[in-house]
């Protein structure tokens, strides 16, 4: 009987330099996908429970909020609902950390006729106000909200049309010990069914919402379309504008991008 003894034969420097640069490899591969995967995580986690973002795609909010403009909305500001989450699912009813927003206050929520749609508005009414426009004049509670005409002002909307109208600094009276709110609106006409409205009282648990761009946008005026808002279809309160352009020339002209962005606009808080 013979016996064979196993010995190891020494590795070649140049086959182990490959080995570990392969193993390097595959730790650098895994680290990027780990990363990766946190940061997406953590965007998720921020998007749902502290700020997330959000583009203008219509003029309903001119002169505030312009179309293009994109913005960061405050998620915490009014608690949260099912509609904070990622998809809106049906896990509770209500708010949890519930909290009532303010008169004056540009909100973000969803549409009452298909809650798979954003709508941002300005917050004219809470539970047991009374509203009303008369003669393009709005009252709120019997009483008129003050006006101060800025002159003429032309506005593009979202079809590239130009609105020539009249620019108004209005100011909403405060709530919940918070001042009044002074802002712009833009008004085209002081005719039509927008302009001449019964008395609307808010009932409990919903707040009442127009645009600022008086004639041409669809809020709470219109009870066959947005109507009352309920409180739980609160998204968040709109803050920050950080970025804005005006989508002026196609796409492929990529030369006048820098031409497009309203740089005046950049990061400027939502009043």
């Amino acid at each position: 009987m013979s016996l064979f003894k196993h010995t190891t034969r020494p590795t070649h420097p140049a086959v182990r330099a490959k080995t570990r640069r392969a193993e390097a490899a595959g730790s650098g591969l895994g680290e990027t996908v780990r990363t990766i995967v946190y940061a997406l995580l953590i965007a998720a986690v921020v998007r749902t429970v502290a700020f997330e973002p959000f583009n203008i795609p219509s003029g309903s909010m001119i002169p505030t909020l312009l179309v293009g403009d994109y913005l960061f909305v405050s998620k915490p500001s009014y608690g949260f609902s099912r509609f904070s989450l990622p998809f809106s699912p049906d896990l509770f009813s209500g708010r949890i950390m519930n909290s009532l927003p303010h008169r004056g206050d540009v909100a973000v929520f969803r549409y009452t006729r298909d809650t798979s749609i954003d709508y941002i508005k300005r917050i004219v009414g809470l539970p047991g106000d009374r509203i009303q426009v008369k003669g393009g004049q709005l009252f709120l509670n019997g009483v008129q909200v003050p006006r101060t005409d800025e002159g003429d002002y032309v506005a593009v909307d979202e079809q590239r049309r130009e609105l020539a109208g009249r620019l108004y600094t209005e100011t909403l009276p405060g709530s919940g010990g918070h001042a009044g709110v002074r802002h712009q609106i833009l008004r085209l006409t002081d005719e039509g069914q927008q302009n001449n409205t019964p008395e609307y009282v808010v009932p409990p648990g919903y707040f009442f919402a127009m645009g600022d761009n008086r004639d041409d946008s669809a809020d709470s005026r219109f009870m066959d379309d947005l109507g009352y808002v309920p409180l739980e279809n609160l998204v968040g309160k709109a803050e920050l504008i950080f970025f804005s352009y005006d989508a002026r020339y196609p796409v492929w002209q990529f030369w006048e991008w820098p031409v497009e962005i309203r740089w005046g606009r950049l990061f400027h808080w939502v009043h």
